[in-house]
């Protein structure tokens, strides 16, 4: 789980990159308006709403840009109507792959998807043929400075499934639909979360061995989520500490 953690804190960094260049925010209030939309505009009543809402502030997306998204997606606004998709394939050493999106035209974005995954070596795949490899979790990452016992008990009374150690952090992981329940569990305990989100856990794991192997897989997903219509991307990889540790400093 180690060599996953890093992973997926070399993609947080990668995130926090995606923000420098302006893409997170659009991508972010494209989210918002899905949620709403499916969901209701009520952050009480829609928690994949609200999920997008702490996500978007913490994101530093200003409130009346998040507003605005959510009454494009009720209908109160007039904007452009996304739809969600998802992709799966195979990337470099057979790793699965995963994605998240959103688009007006499926067909446009299905083409472009397919292309990024071969151009690296990859290959797009039939629906299903990919998600069953992975489970849907809530994720939320706390200060290491908790203890584990003390983290543990507050963490599983609130109704979590794990605690687990991250990169220089604690990752609570929950059910999708008690991630904001267990984040306010913990908010009330004292315990302030960094971020809490939904993602893809995957079951099974393909080690990436080699600096180069890892690389050539973080390729295809900084591809993949540089495109306008990419939320997310999640790969069922395992990679060492030392090979992570040499990727992140790259």
């Amino acid at each position: 789980m180690s060599g996953h953690s890093k992973w997926a804190t070399i993609k947080h960094k990668k995130g926090a990159a995606d923000a420098k260049r302006g893409k997170l925010f659009a991508k972010l209030i494209r989210q918002l308006e899905i949620a709403a939309r499916s969901g209701g505009g009520d952050l009480d009543a829609n928690p994949t709403l609200r999920s997008m809402y702490q996500k978007a502030r913490s994101a530093s997306v200003p409130v009346d840009t998040i507003e605005r998204a959510i009454k494009r997606g009720t209908g109160e606004l007039d904007g452009v109507t996304y739809e969600e998709v998802t992709y799966e394939g195979y990337g470099p050493h057979g790793v699965a792959i995963f994605v998240d999106g959103s688009t007006d035209n499926r067909n446009r974005t299905g083409a472009e998807i397919r292309s990024i995954f071969s151009k690296a070596g990859g290959s797009l795949a039939e629906p299903g043929a990919v998600a069953w490899q992975f489970e849907r979790k809530g994720w939320i990452q706390v200060s290491s400075d908790i203890e584990e016992d003390d983290l543990m008990m507050t963490a599983i009374e609130a109704g979590a499934d794990d605690v687990v150690a991250g990169d220089g952090a604690w990752v609570v992981t929950t059910d999708p639909h008690e991630l904001m329940a267990v984040r306010d569990a913990l908010e009330e305990a004292g315990v302030t979360a960094s971020s809490a989100e939904l993602t893809m856990i995957p079951v099974s794991t393909v080690e990436l061995g080699t600096v180069g192997e890892a690389r050539g897989v973080l390729a295809l997903i900084e591809a993949l989520e540089d495109h306008d219509d990419v939320a997310d991307t999640y790969a069922n990889v395992d990679v060492p500490d030392d090979v992570a540790e040499a990727l992140a400093a790259e």
